[in-house]
């Protein structure tokens, strides 16, 4: 099992740019499929993007799609989430988690498919 460690997280103005990272600990982070969820004040945790484990198909929810990119490295056990023209309702703190299965895009879209959960790290958009 890995474990997972986001990073970047901050303060940044409307229209802005921060990268999120995920670092994962364990010698198996390549067989993971990962994701990006994130909570927002007072809401529910939502889906933001997934990735397969060798990083040739990714998933986004429709709000950040053409403004969000997720990636990742696995010679560096990181996986990362650009994120360009923030807006103050991409206000949220932001978890990455590790799936064992990649799946269709209804699936890897429930937090129920993951298995293993960063401590997140807050995102605040200003306007």
């Amino acid at each position: 099992q890995v474990q997972l460690v986001e990073s970047g997280g901050g303060l940044v103005q409307v229209g802005g740019s921060l990268r999120l990272s995920c670092a994962a600990s364990g010698r198996t982070f390549s067989s993971y499929a990962m994701g990006w969820f994130r909570q927002p004040p007072g809401k529910e945790r939502e889906f933001v993007a997934a990735v397969a484990p060798s990083g040739s198909s990714r998933y986004y929810t429709d709000s950040v799609k053409g403004r969000f990119t997720i990636s990742r490295d696995n010679a560096k056990n990181t996986v990362y989430l650009q994120m360009n023209s923030l807006k103050p309702e991409d206000t949220a703190v932001y978890y990455c988690a590790a799936a064992t299965l990649w799946g269709s895009t209804d699936s890897m879209r429930a937090s129920s498919r993951y298995d293993t959960w960063g401590q997140g790290t807050q995102v605040t958009v200003s306007s």
